[in-house]
């Protein structure tokens, strides 16, 4: 995704950027390695509700020890943030650093305590996973910026905020949808999950009507900067790979049923923010192509 919008997008604007090639795959690694060591730490987490929900992706304590998991954990978490600290200097900004110091400890809040807190933990997941986005601009945009710049830069910085939005948006319709499939498992466990909270029928119900802000939302913005700026191909695109995949999605969760039917919903909604983030290289051909 990253690689995405600085190779596809903003080095096609006639635009500077903060950070080199090779910077920017230290900033591309550290958001990789901070991912893995919150997947490994909620693994170890998660040992005892995987063993109910999904008995065949349980790594730790089969393949892996749990000492071994928190040794790769901490390698991986220590890498990152000194990846950060790095780049923090290089655009001359060391404070910038506190944001993979946030990140990792969010991280590991979600897997100790956070994922038991109902809403919670999903607005969080969903927001790191946004941030991922964000931090592009903070990087590669913000240091910059200067006055004569500052308008076109902060157009491209809206730009990345919108898809930042979006990727929120479906990503915490995902969590939801997770939650649903794991009830059983949780349950076990004694966390609270909206799905436990409030039962599986009314947390679907609450998972429709994001995924239906998220479409007339995103209809709205195909419409406004696609369709009216005579981008048809991207419009083709969004309403071909985002909003009828959406829409499929909330006429499917209404009569869900089963675990496979909730696992099959969560892999669209995948699908979907993986198709809306490569729409930015759509957008940017549809342009060239118009020009």
């Amino acid at each position: 995704m990253q690689v995405l919008f600085r190779y596809a997008f903003l080095k096609q604007q006639n635009i500077p950027l903060a950070l080199a090639d090779w910077q920017y795959g230290l900033l591309v690694l550290s958001t990789v390695l901070l991912a893995a060591a919150g997947y490994v730490i909620n693994n170890i987490y998660d040992v005892a509700t995987d063993t109910i929900n999904k008995p065949e992706d349980v790594v730790i304590g089969k393949g892996i020890s749990e000492t071994a998991g928190y040794n790769i954990y901490v390698a991986l978490n220590i890498t990152g943030v000194a990846l950060g600290f790095v780049l923090s200097n290089i655009i001359l900004r060391p404070g910038f650093a506190s944001l993979f110091i946030l990140i990792a400890s969010l991280l590991y809040f979600y897997a100790t305590t956070l994922k038991q807190i109902m809403i919670l933990g999903n607005f969080v997941v969903a927001l790191l996973l946004s941030a991922s986005v964000l931090i592009i601009g903070v990087f590669d945009l913000f240091p910059a910026t200067n006055s004569e710049n500052q308008a076109q830069m902060a157009s491209f910085f809206s730009i990345l905020t919108d898809y930042a939005l979006f990727a929120f948006m479906i990503n915490f319709i995902r969590e939801i949808v997770k939650d649903i499939e794991d009830v059983n498992g949780d349950y076990n466990q004694g966390m609270n999950t909206l799905p436990i909270a409030i039962g599986i029928s009314r947390a679907a119900k609450i998972a429709v009507v994001f995924a239906v802000i998220a479409f007339l939302l995103c209809l709205l913005y195909t419409n406004t900067y696609f369709f009216q700026n005579n981008l048809f191909i991207a419009t083709f695109y969004s309403f071909a790979f985002v909003l009828a995949p959406l829409l499929y999605f909330i006429v499917k969760i209404v009569s869900a049923k089963s675990k496979k039917d909730y696992r099959h919903l969560s892999t669209v909604l995948k699908l979907i923010l993986f198709f809306g983030i490569l729409s930015i290289l759509i957008i940017t051909l549809n342009i060239k192509y118009n020009a």
